[in-house]
């Protein structure tokens, strides 16, 4: 079923199913660098296209913009080949536009650009509330959300300057709590740590990543208990949270740990 995307794409963009099959070979080598948790944590894919008047129907027409669910399914099926476990709900948003946003990614030939979106889960009083449910709540910098929740189900919640990232080893990373790629947050890395739960101890565990950990920048803990300081100095040793603890990056960000 994936037989056209060994076709010689530039040659055949002049028609709909052409340009279509180029699109959704973007599509295809972006996804495969995720993983099955990054999968989890895209909510929005933002497809943006700037091609002029002289190619705007084709492109409306390769893009199935009058059934738009049809181009999903096609975009769901190239997920469930990677077996990456997109969220329920998840949207595919395309927006024709003047210009394409800086940070789109893209591919030559095609007058298109891609952006992953992470979700951001936004607290809410009529949320299902069970002992394993958590909420952040950044009191100190700037983050892209005030508050995020937390639930197991998340998988990986990982945290860093920007929401979508290039890793050091090619690879693409959600930021699913992101701050803001400015001179605030410059002692914040884009791979700076990340939240998982723990089965085994019942508890949401932060692991710095590596660029949380010396002689980088710092993810420290200020205990609720007795306000002394944790270190993290290693990628592979969690620190289990506990109600009231505040987890502080770069010395710039404070987020505060709550159950609830």
């Amino acid at each position: 079923m994936f037989d056209f995307f060994k076709k010689n794409t530039e040659n055949n963009n002049q028609d709909a199913k052409g340009l279509r099959d180029s699109i959704l070979q973007l599509v295809k080598e972006e996804l495969q660098k995720l993983d099955g948790a990054e999968g989890y944590a895209l909510s929005v894919m933002e497809l943006y296209v700037d091609a002029g008047a002289d190619e705007h129907f084709l492109y409306q027409t390769a893009l199935y913009t009058t059934t738009p669910e049809k181009l999903k399914e096609e975009v769901q099926r190239i997920a469930d080949n990677f077996a990456l476990d997109l969220p329920k709900g998840w949207a595919l948003e395309v927006l024709f536009t003047d210009q394409l946003p800086e940070n789109a990614l893209r591919r030559k030939g095609l007058k298109a650009g891609l952006i992953f979106k992470a979700k951001t889960a936004k607290a809410s009083v009529t949320a299902e509330r069970t002992d394993s449910q958590a909420r952040i709540t950044v009191i100190k910098g700037r983050a892209e959300e005030e508050q995020y929740m937390l639930d197991p189900r998340q998988g990986r919640i990982n945290i860093g300057r920007e929401n979508h990232i290039q890793a050091n080893d090619g690879s693409f990373r959600i930021n699913t709590i992101a701050f803001p790629d400015d001179e605030h947050n410059k002692f914040i890395s884009r791979q700076h740590a990340h939240i998982e739960w723990d089965e085994k101890s019942g508890s949401y565990k932060l692991y710095a990543d590596e660029g949380g950990v010396p002689p980088g920048n710092k993810t420290k803990i200020r205990t609720a208990k007795d306000e002394s300081m944790f270190k993290l100095n290693s990628t592979q040793i969690g620190y289990s949270l506990s109600k009231g603890d505040q987890i502080v990056l770069g010395d710039v960000i404070v987020l505060e740990f709550n159950l609830f």
